[in-house]
């Protein structure tokens, strides 16, 4: 029999594998919701011929000895688990979902490392208040609890007689071996085999080529702010928080975009919390992913983003109206420059890092070793902007089109919170996911209302 094929880890995997830990999973969570329902059988016979259309994701971590130079991915011909799972319904069903997308990863050691879960007659799109450790379902309890909110900021609940037909998608990922839109392309192509419609992506916006100009910056090797710490609870894991927003009006011809409005909205929210908590001022360090791949079924499955790092000094962070319009423009120009940079996705240094001229458990003690010692310049946040979902995500006539989508990243420590937003039918899907070390529900709440105040603030005229 032939051996599976093996492909080394990327050092993007191999950096993550370095440094799990068991109280804040590496996992990302993308939830989809759909106006209808889907057949059972039908999705899993759908989604198992996704698989097999991208077959890079039905990989698992080969078994190796102590000594071994690298870790590596096995690929198989068949999942090694059922991937698609419909949990009971009931009027948890949501807020558990969510809870399990945080606190259980699907295991590296099973093909592929993802799970779906269809949550049927979930309710409103945003689901409930918050969830506390004595309300989850007991087999939640003592593994790291999660804090949940929905809030349906400008939004009509839907009447209770539509609700009970809506369906939620939730995609869990283990992101030490794959990002969120690598596997949204995974459910796009589903959508596509079980719907019969056509889920090509949408043309990227085109704009004006250009050469970006150099601006002035804050020096990187200046130690950032972090997120100044607000009510910390008791157990381990993240909060998360999903809400929907009006996308940001941005006049015609400015020259910024909305990835900039929400960036500048991201540092204006966090200076405001810091100054409310009596954090010294100091710059500001937002990191952002930047994705090249291509849309289509040619799109690389993996961990494809690299990650660039948008600076703000304290002064630019003392905000005026009157000082908007400039405040978006410089933060274009720094976005610009820095996604036309070609640089390896965790930058040269973690290349030498994981060069495998040593023991892989060696190189994880150093890296995690170095990972604490960085830890004051660690960036500020995390700010992914997906944008504008590129796929209809069209399930047919009865299951209908997504209308809304959240991912959320990892929120550990030291960063301890991350800004995910996306677009769907014209809104803004906000996640804001922390670490419980640093925020609670409470905390999560404000920020969230910090961010509505200053993505309003950002509609200005150029």
């Amino acid at each position: 029999m032939t051996p599976p094929t093996r492909i080394p880890f990327p050092v993007v995997d191999e950096v993550s594998r370095h440094c799990l830990q068991e109280e804040e999973p590496e996992t990302v969570h993308i939830e989809v919701h759909l106006p209808g329902r889907l057949d059972q059988s039908r999705l899993r016979k759908a989604f198992l011929e996704a698989l097999h259309r991208h077959p890079r994701i039905l990989m698992r971590e080969a078994p190796g000895g102590r000594y071994r130079r690298r870790y590596e991915w096995e690929l198989t011909a068949e999942p090694d688990v059922e991937v698609v799972s419909f949990p009971e319904p009931g009027p948890n069903a949501l807020r558990d979902a969510r809870t399990r997308a945080l606190v259980d990863a699907p295991p590296l050691s099973l093909s592929p490392p993802i799970r779906l879960e269809v949550v049927e007659g979930a309710g409103p799109a945003e689901g409930s208040e918050a969830t506390d450790l004595v309300g989850l379902h007991p087999a939640f309890k003592g593994r790291g609890a999660v804090s949940i909110s929905g809030s349906a900021a400008g939004r009509d609940q839907p009447p209770p007689s539509r609700t009970r037909n809506m369906t939620v998608l939730f995609l869990t990922i283990n992101h030490t071996a794959l990002d969120g839109p690598a596997c949204l392309r995974i459910l796009a192509t589903a959508a596509e085999i079980y719907g019969g419609k056509d889920n090509s992506p949408a043309p990227a916006p085109t704009r004006a080529p250009d050469t970006p100009e150099q601006p002035e910056t804050p020096s990187n090797w200046t130690r950032p702010a972090r997120v100044a710490q607000g009510t910390p609870e008791p157990s381990p894991g993240n909060g998360l928080l999903v809400t929907e927003l009006p996308l940001p009006h941005r006049p015609k011809g400015s020259p910024y975009t909305v990835n900039d409005q929400l960036m500048v909205t991201t540092a204006l929210t966090i200076a405001h919390w810091n100054r409310e908590h009596g954090a010294a001022p100091r710059p500001l360090r937002i990191t952002m992913p930047v994705d090249d791949r291509p849309r289509d079924t040619t799109m690389p499955i993996g961990n494809g983003t690299r990650l660039v790092e948008v600076p703000f000094s304290p002064d630019e962070l003392k905000h005026t109206s009157a000082d908007m319009p400039e405040f978006l423009r410089r933060t274009a120009q720094r976005t610009r420059a820095l996604k036309s940079l070609t640089r390896p996705q965790l930058g040269h240094g973690a290349g030498l890092l994981t060069a495998p001229v040593t023991p892989v458990t060696w190189r994880a003690a150093l890296t995690r070793g170095l990972r604490r010692a960085a830890a004051p310049w660690t960036s500020t946040t995390l700010l992914s902007n997906i944008g504008r979902i590129p796929y209809p995500l069209d399930f047919g006539e009865e299951a209908g089109r997504a209308h809304a989508v959240w991912f959320s990243a990892p929120a550990r420590m030291p960063r301890g919170l991350t800004v995910t937003t996306a677009s769907t039918a014209g809104r803004l899907h906000l996640a804001l996911r922390w670490s419980r070390a640093l925020l609670s529900h409470g905390d999560g709440t404000h920020l969230r209302d910090l961010f509505e105040h200053y993505l309003h603030a950002t509609e200005v005229a150029p």
